[in-house]
């Protein structure tokens, strides 16, 4: 799924792949993307020929950017949306939704943050790790430091994936 929305978005925005600087832009944007995240950045990093270490510094800064926006900022921009009725119903959606994974996280604590985070599956990442740790409650500094750790992780795995085993399908 996500490499098929990130050619979308290569697509959509394929005027910006003319530079090498358009292209890390791009890579940027992709990776503050909800979805999409770091691991779609490196997918298409990929699918753009970007040397793999630039790529994955770009992505990583890009997807850690939204770290503390999410950890420090979330829980007040959602009590004020959820004032309005259109709102309270999708923050109420999004928010039964994330705490589905609330067990799991319980249960491991911050390392729960760290896997989650870490392991890139689609719905996981830093942004719904760190919605978790905000509607559980839990101590944003080390939140931050999971996620972070989370997202270094999954940036090494999508690494692997996007420069190893997907370069050599899609060449």
């Amino acid at each position: 799924m996500a490499e098929k929305l990130v050619n979308v978005i290569l697509g959509m925005f394929g005027g910006l792949t003319a530079t090498i600087f358009g292209k890390y832009v791009l890579l940027f944007l992709i990776s503050l993307l909800p979805i999409l995240e770091l691991r779609g950045g490196l997918i298409a990093a990929a699918i753009l020929n970007v040397p793999a270490l630039w790529a994955f510094v770009v992505c990583f800064l890009s997807n850690i950017l939204i770290i503390p926006f999410v950890l420090f900022l979330m829980e007040g921009i959602l009590n004020f949306l959820s004032k309005f009725k259109f709102f309270k119903r999708i923050i109420d959606w999004l928010r039964n939704r994330t705490l589905k994974k609330k067990e799991t996280i319980e249960k491991y604590g911050y390392l729960g943050i760290l896997f989650f985070v870490a392991v890139p599956l689609p719905g996981s990442g830093a942004w719904t790790g760190c919605l978790l740790a905000v509607l559980l409650g839990l101590e944003k500094k080390k939140s931050f430091l999971a996620a972070l750790l989370g997202v270094l992780i999954a940036g090494i795995i999508m690494l692997i994936f996007s420069y190893g085993i997907l370069k050599g399908i899609v060449g």
